[in-house]
């Protein structure tokens, strides 16, 4: 009978004895909730991400609700699940994504990242040796984006049953008080401002596929947004509308702000950036980069008195050194993107309409 297996580590049954995975590959045993697991959760993932709070390998986290009340006086709270395919690309790999995804969901609110968990779907026969390059860069980019791994889970599935690794996540932020973003605020006469080039983690992960024949060097624009966000916030607390344009691209985005908010965007062509490498690769494919996937771009829309300020503040932030206002709000036709182009005509930029990179996070 060919059946999947599948089972949580018991937290609570582990000892505190470091064990040593000296297998090469996941096999079914580290997922049985015996002696092999309990070295697994041990060596390789205590040992990446060992803190104060996953320490005590408990089947929970435990937080001290004082010291969240000095933050702000509202909970953030948000999970993702990431699938990319090929595991590693130019300039990032999936490890790296789960972290900064989670991350940046939770400062879209303006939220300040604190914890997220990390739960693995491991695929028998996964070298262990890229399971530890990928908890070493989820530790890498955790401790970047000044959050801690507090709480996980594994399971193990048959070969076949899964393409190599898959990773969930779960994060938990504290809104600042006085901080209302949300996707409702857009008003006519506010700025739109993205932080950088557009469109780059979507080429990165296509052209590491290698299914095409084009060279081209971009990498992928995965960062963490807290920071950036944090600072614009300083310059800006009444920013009203905040998102990172991850799958659906920028014009996802910007349509979901449009039909909340019952108001109309019109972008300027020639203020988007785009890299010339990406905007190329877009041509020979006929893809538009304004649906491209980012992983460390945000749309941001603001008071038009503010948006210069705010402009010259992202810009001194690393994670914004490019960052551009593209266009503004108007009144009408409610919920409609328009693209002003270079031509001097306009074209209505839709919601993305089925997928034009399927696995891509």
């Amino acid at each position: 009978m060919n059946t999947r297996f599948v089972c949580s580590f018991p937290l609570e049954d582990l000892q505190r004895g470091r064990g040593r995975v000296t297998d090469s590959s996941i096999t079914l045993a580290h997922g049985s909730g015996g002696k092999a697991m309990r070295d697994f959760v041990q060596d390789v993932i205590l040992g990446a991400f060992n803190n104060p709070l996953l320490a005590p390998l408990e089947d929970q986290a435990v937080m001290d609700l004082q010291e969240l009340l000095c933050i702000g006086d509202r909970l953030a709270f948000t999970t993702d699940s990431f699938v990319v395919d090929p595991l590693f690309f130019p300039g990032g790999d999936i490890g790296m994504l789960a972290v900064n995804g989670t991350v940046n969901d939770l400062a879209m609110s303006g939220a300040r990242p604190l914890y997220i968990s990390c739960s693995l779907v491991l695929e028998e026969g996964l070298p262990v040796d890229t399971l530890r390059r990928v908890v070493t860069s989820m530790r890498r980019a955790s401790d970047e984006a000044g959050v801690s791994v507090v709480t996980g889970d594994t399971k193990v599935v048959e070969r076949g049953a899964a393409d190599k690794l898959f990773i969930n996540t779960a994060g938990i932020g504290v809104v600042p008080v006085g901080v209302n973003i949300g996707a409702s605020r857009a008003r006519a006469g506010d700025k739109v401002l993205v932080n950088g080039y557009l469109g780059d983690h979507g080429c990165a992960v296509m052209l590491a596929r290698n299914d095409l024949a084009l060279e081209a060097d971009i990498e992928t624009d995965c960062q963490s947004l807290a920071g950036l966000v944090a600072r614009m916030l300083e310059i800006c607390p009444d920013i009203h509308c905040l998102r990172d344009a991850t799958r659906g691209g920028l014009a996802t985005v910007l349509n979901e702000f449009a039909q909340s908010s019952r108001v109309a965007i019109r972008l300027n062509e020639t203020a988007l950036p785009v890299r010339e490498s990406v905007r190329g690769a877009c041509e020979i494919l006929g893809l538009d980069p304004l649906y491209l996937a980012n992983e460390g771009k945000l749309a941001a829309i603001a008071p038009a008195e503010r948006a210069e300020a705010l402009l010259e503040a992202m810009r001194m932030h690393s994670a914004g050194a490019d960052a551009a206002i593209i266009g503004e709000v108007v009144e009408s036709p409610s919920g409609v993107v328009i693209l002003n182009t270079g031509f001097g005509g306009g074209r209505i930029v839709d919601m993305l309409v089925g997928d034009q990179l399927p696995r891509i996070c």
